[in-house]
Formats: C-alpha cells, sequence, structure tokens
C-alpha cells in the first residue's frame, strides 16, 4: 500500500484532511510568525541542502538536473528522512513548503523518493 502524501504552500489554510502536517524547507518563510504556522513537526533534514537549494533557484532549465542531485541527498539518509519514512508508513501526511512554483520544488521530489523508498520495502533509502 502507497502511503498517503499530501503538498501544501504554508499560505494555504490547514484542514482537517492533512493528516501530520510536516514542514519541509530549511529556512523558515517569509511573512509568517512561528506562532501562526499549523504545523505538526519541522524536518529541516528533508530539504535539499543550501548550496543545492541556492543553485536551483526555482528555475525549470535545473530541473532536471536538481531532481538527480536532491535525491542523491536524500540518500545520504539524513535522520531526518528516516523520521519521515517512518510517519508516512504509519499515516497520512501533508509536506508543507514554502515555494511559489508548485510544479518546480523539492516536495514533488521528496514524495516521489518517499513512494519508490517504502513501494521498494527498503528500510534505507537509495540512489
Amino acid at each position: 500500500m502507497l502511503p498517503d502524501i499530501r503538498l501544501k504552500r504554508v499560505y494555504d489554510s490547514p484542514s482537517s484532511e492533512d493528516g501530520m502536517r510536516v514542514f519541509t524547507d530549511r529556512l523558515w518563510p517569509r511573512g509568517i510568525r512561528k506562532a501562526d504556522l499549523k504545523m505538526d513537526l519541522w524536518l529541516k533534514g528533508v530539504a535539499p541542502s543550501s548550496a543545492l537549494r541556492r543553485w536551483f533557484g526555482h528555475d525549470p532549465a535545473h530541473w532536471d538536473e536538481f531532481q538527480v542531485k536532491y535525491r542523491q541527498e536524500l540518500a545520504l539518509y539524513d535522520p531526518d528522512v528516516r523520521q519521515l519514512i517512518d510517519l508516512v508508513r504509519k499515516e497520512r501526511v501533508t509536506l508543507l513548503y514554502a515555494a511559489r512554483d508548485p510544479v518546480y520544488n523539492h516536495p514533488r521530489v521528496l514524495v516521489a523518493f518517499l513512494k519508490e523508498t517504502i513501494a521498494s520495502g527498503k528500510d534505507h533509502p537509495g540512489v
């Protein structure tokens, strides 16, 4: 059974359908006070590294290469990645992100990575 993972921008209203709300960015989003963001968990370690994020810059021309590099980072097995894998195996999870672009953003890659890792039956993510 594939996990129920949803995506939502941090600026969108929470819903009772969200399940566990996990913020997946390394940096805090502009214009939102910490007390105002309805989240259950902040997993900075599942976000792309600062260097990769700056290089990508949400440029669609970098998208294919970004996906490869980001998956390589995820496969390094940060404890936050392991924690997220465990969470999505148990319950519905909504991944929260701040990027404006709904297509070219890291949570889309993260969802695919999580689903593939879980479908493979692996306890350890791999490339």
